[in-house]
């Protein structure tokens, strides 16, 4: 079974979950998810775990993203993106510096009411599943972050933006409050997922190309070990005579370390035994001692 950290260039047509099932076929494991949906019709950079890095997706969900949206103005749709239904056009009269004030003016906090057809639960009930009954509730506004915005082109009623931001940001979402800001509407005309966390979107392998390089057993070479991901952090190894305390997952003590580390409260370190064995992240509290957070030992 592979380990690790697959980044996968995700192709139009497909679902996020499309992409697991069919690397479930070509690697011949079960083990594997995706670290956030992308809809079917945008492309790019989907991070997807494996095997023990199963445990890292909710990790690499929460990191910070760079999206490519072209943005049309002068339309809304229903699903606030160029394949739903058109519900209002209206002429784009604003120029181009106006365009610009409009589109800066989201960088920073702000609070965005999430769409219809989105997979966000209410009541038990996806809201895109309401939204295909015909059905339209009131969303309680989530705050985002708009990181940056770089305008790469602006050729009216056209603009193309590439954007950084937190987690839990739609963009769709962005691109009819950037039309609504100007007074003529907008739309989000498409999207391409540059970047999540260290994965870009130079590096991102297509299935087609996956499926090649499992084919000639090159496979592993691109894929990113779950310890790669955590090298910002520092490193501690605990001694031999302590091994069953990490092996259990339980709380260790700093005098238990093979050597001794200056640390803060609430610092996540790396944990390895005495072989070398990447065990987990840990947080140092208190009372000198190490608490897991996630284990990748896998039993």
């Amino acid at each position: 079974m592979i380990n690790g950290i697959l980044n996968v260039y995700k192709e139009a047509g497909y679902t996020s979950h499309d992409v697991v099932a069919k690397l479930r076929g070509i690697l011949k494991q079960k083990k594997i998810g995706h670290t956030g949906t992308l809809d079917p019709d945008a492309v790019g950079v989907l991070p997807v775990c494996l095997g023990s890095g199963t445990k890292l997706c909710d990790m690499l969900t929460d990191k910070r993203k760079e999206y490519r949206a072209g943005l049309l103005l002068g339309v809304e749709t229903d699903t606030q993106d160029i394949s739903g239904t058109v519900l209002a056009q209206r002429e784009v009269t604003v120029d181009e510096i106006q365009v610009r004030e409009a589109v800066l003016s989201f960088v920073g906090s702000y609070d965005q009411i999430p769409p219809m057809y989105s997979a966000i639960k209410v009541g038990g009930k996806k809201l895109y599943e309401l939204a295909r009954e015909g059905k339209e509730i009131t969303r309680s506004a989530r705050r985002v972050e708009i990181d940056d915005i770089q305008i790469e082109r602006i050729q009216l009623p056209e603009a193309t933006l590439l954007v950084g931001c937190s987690k839990g940001t739609y963009i769709r979402t962005l691109c009819h409050d950037i039309g609504r800001r100007l007074g003529c509407g907008g739309t989000m005309k498409s999207l391409e997922r540059t970047k999540v966390g260290e994965f870009r979107i130079q590096e991102a392998l297509t299935l087609e190309q996956i499926q090649n390089l499992q084919a000639a057993g090159q496979l592993e070479e691109k894929v990113l070990s779950v310890e790669a991901v955590f090298m910002d952090y520092p490193a501690v190894t605990v001694k031999k005579k302590f091994q069953k305390l990490i092996d259990n997952g339980n709380v260790f003590y700093h005098h238990m370390l093979l050597t001794k580390k200056r640390l803060r409260a609430g610092e996540q370190v790396r944990v390895y035994n005495e072989e070398g064995i990447f065990y987990g992240i840990f947080v140092y509290q208190e009372e000198e001692r190490f608490r897991p957070v996630k284990l990748f030992m896998e039993k």
